[in-house]
């Protein structure tokens, strides 16, 4: 199994559309092959610091969904929201 750490810092005027889309990239997440579980966490201190841990089974898995045009669709919703890209990091245990 592998972890997946999403990082988004999201726009000062964006926090409630950025919402919206990224619980509908969860919901699309759910129904991708491997995917076994998902969690957002929101920085305690700054909250437009934004986290999502995801766990596939495989780095296969995952590879097909960041791939799929289903999340690039939804990212193409989430991007705008955003301050900066992105940032994905790939775990292990």
């Amino acid at each position: 199994m592998i972890h997946v750490l999403i990082e988004r810092l999201i726009a000062h005027d964006m926090p409630e559309t950025y919402e919206l889309a990224a619980r509908s990239t969860l919901h699309q997440a759910f129904q991708a092959e491997g995917f076994i579980r998902g969690e957002t966490f929101t920085d305690i201190e700054n909250p437009l610091h934004r986290f999502v841990m995801c766990k596939f089974r495989t780095l296969r898995d995952w590879q097909t969904w960041a791939e799929s045009d289903a999340r690039r669709d939804m990212m193409n919703q989430i991007n705008p929201t955003l301050a900066e890209p992105e940032k994905v990091t790939l775990l292990e245990n």
